[in-house]
């Protein structure tokens, strides 16, 4: 299993990590464990600007600052993703609850 490539799925797509899993053949925990260690690379690393070589966008205000120079008119969508409920005692744990959905989930902005 490619730990990019189903990382990069993931994110794109919102499948859950079972059903990954599922598809290329392996152990939930293993796609779990692939999608923790290559997220942060991914954020880390930024995302590239066509035709740019040395243009890194890394954070949400750089792809605003990127557009406004550029004139390129940005559309933002958001989705939330169900996820289980954080154990009892975690902090932030309130923080994954959905006002509008009633259940625990991640919210999903795309630019």
């Amino acid at each position: 299993m490619d730990r990019l490539l189903v990382t990069l799925v993931h994110l794109r797509l919102g499948l859950p990590h079972a059903a990954l899993a599922k598809l290329y053949r392996v152990d939930r925990s293993t796609v779990s464990a692939a999608v923790r260690q290559v997220r942060p690379l991914l954020a880390a690393r930024g995302f590239a600007v066509p035709d740019r070589p040395g243009i890194r966008l890394r954070i949400l205000e750089d792809v605003f600052a990127y557009a406004d120079a550029e004139g390129v008119e940005l559309r933002i969508d958001g989705t939330e993703v169900q996820v289980r409920r954080p154990k009892a005692g975690r902090p932030g744990r309130k923080a994954f609850v959905s006002g509008k959905k009633k259940q625990n989930t991640i919210k999903t902005t795309t630019a």
